[in-house]
């Protein structure tokens, strides 16, 4: 088992390396070359800036049973067609019976930008939501090893 960080924009990179050492698993960060982020235990990954390369890294390196921290959905299924457990960045699970719903939601968002309107943008980020996350990412790490 590894963990893979879809790390553009990611406010848990940070929680996700130190939980990993913790549990002596391999963790690997993957961003583009404008958000090149480096944490002491972990393995950095950075590719060229182009729509999806982190994605397509990403999903290239996943095995069965590794783990992938994203909020990105698309890039969630993928993950989810090679059987690993995807986690978003509050801790909830991407699963077979939740992503289609999830990436409906963000199709109707994007058709609604594109037509000039709004979306609500994602609130500030609490203390809350890391422990949440961190305690996600441990009950997976505890199921698996």
């Amino acid at each position: 088992m590894k963990i893979y960080i879809d790390a553009d924009g990611c406010p848990v990179v940070g929680i996700t390396v130190r939980t990993a050492r913790r549990y002596g698993i391999q963790c690997t960060i993957i961003c583009d070359t404008s958000h090149s982020i480096e944490w002491e235990g972990a393995e950095t990954i950075v590719v060229e800036k182009g729509a999806d390369s982190t994605d397509l890294r990403l999903v290239n390196l996943l095995s069965e049973g590794d783990i992938a921290v994203t909020q990105d959905h698309g890039l969630a299924a993928m993950c989810l067609s090679r059987r690993a457990v995807v986690l978003d960045q509050d801790g909830r699970r991407y699963t077979e019976e939740n992503i289609s719903g999830l990436l409906e939601f963000r199709a109707v968002s994007a058709k609604i930008r594109r037509s000039g309107g709004r979306t609500k943008g994602l609130p500030k980020r609490t203390s809350q939501q890391d422990r949440d996350f961190e305690r996600s990412l441990t009950e997976i790490i505890g199921g698996k090893i």
